[in-house]
C-alpha cells in the first residue's frame, strides 16, 4: 500500500490505554484524508505495554513498532519516529488520547501551504496546576523563540517529513518543533483541536518538567539557534 502519512505514538507505561489507542487509530485510518499507518515507539516501558503493542501490530496491518532498550524520554521517542518514517508526512499523538485522532484531518488540510501544522488545545480539560504551568511555560518559550505558537505542548502535529528529519533533536525539543521548522525557513500554523481528560494511566510530567525544565531548554534553543547551519543549494552537477 502506498502510505503517505505516518502517525508516531510514543508509549511509556501506557498498558491501560493501548487497546483504546488501537481502536481509535484504526477507526481514524478508515476516515483519514491520507493513506495512513501507525508507528508505536515504546520508550522502554516497564509494564505490559510491549506485549500489547506486539499483539496489536500482529493483528493490524497498518501498525508497526520500535522498542527502545531503555527509557530515553519523549524527545528521543519522537526523534526515533522521525528517523524511521518513510512517508511524505509524519504526525504525532500521545498515547493518553487526550487529543482526538480525527482532528488530524483538520491539520492535514493545511499541509499544502505549511510545513508544520500544530494543534491548539481548545477548552483544555486538565487540572488547574497543569493548565497554569503549561500556560506559563508557553509564554516563556514564546518570548525566547518568537514562534508565535500558543500551545507547542499540544500532542497533535503534522510535519512534512523532509523538515522533520532535519531537526537536530535534544532532550525537551518536542516543545520547540515549530521553532525548529522556522529555523529551516519553513512555515508553521496552529489550528484549534479538541481536548479530553485522561481516561486511564498516569501523567508522566510534573511541575518540574512542565515549567522549570522548559525554561532551561530555552537557553539550549538559543545556543542552537546561534549555531544552526542552514543553506539552500542553487545548482548541482549531480
Amino acid at each position: 500500500m502506498d502510505y503517505t502519512f505516518t502517525i508516531i505514538v510514543p508509549v511509556y507505561n501506557e498498558e491501560d490505554n493501548l487497546e483504546r489507542v488501537e481502536q481509535e487509530l484504526l477507526s481514524y485510518t478508515k476516515i483519514a484524508t491520507r493513506i495512513t499507518k501507525i508507528l508505536f515507539v515504546n520508550d522502554g516501558s516497564s509494564d505490559g505495554s510491549q506485549s500489547l503493542i506486539e499483539a496489536i501490530c500482529k493483528r493490524q496491518d497498518h501498525f508497526s513498532y520500535i522498542l527502545f532498550a531503555e527509557n530515553r524520554g519523549l524527545s528521543a521517542a519522537i526523534k526515533a519516529g522521525f528517523d524511521y518514517v518513510d512517508t511524505e508526512l509524519v504526525g504525532y499523538i500521545d498515547s493518553d488520547l487526550q487529543t482526538a485522532p480525527e482532528d488530524f484531518n483538520k491539520l492535514l488540510e493545511h499541509v499544502g501551504d505549511y510545513d508544520l501544522v500544530t494543534g491548539v488545545r481548545a477548552d483544555r480539560k486538565d487540572k488547574f496546576v497543569k493548565n497554569m504551568s503549561s500556560k506559563i511555560a508557553n509564554n516563556i518559550r514564546r518570548a525566547f523563540t518568537n514562534d508565535g505558537m500558543d500551545d507547542t505542548g499540544c500532542p497533535l502535529k503534522v510535519i512534512k517529513t523532509a523538515y522533520a528529519k532535519r531537526i537536530p533533536m535534544f532532550k525537551g525539543l518536542h516543545r520547540f518543533l515549530p521553532a525548529m521548522i522556522l529555523l529551516q525557513n519553513g512555515k508553521v500554523i496552529q489550528i484549534p483541536v479538541q481536548h479530553f481528560p485522561r481516561m486511564a494511566g498516569t501523567a508522566k510530567f510534573g511541575l518540574w518538567n512542565r515549567l522549570f525544565g522548559p525554561l532551561m531548554d530555552c537557553f539550549a534553543y538559543l545556543w542552537m539557534k546561534k549555531k544552526y547551519i542552514n543553506y539552500t543549494v542553487s545548482k548541482t552537477s549531480a
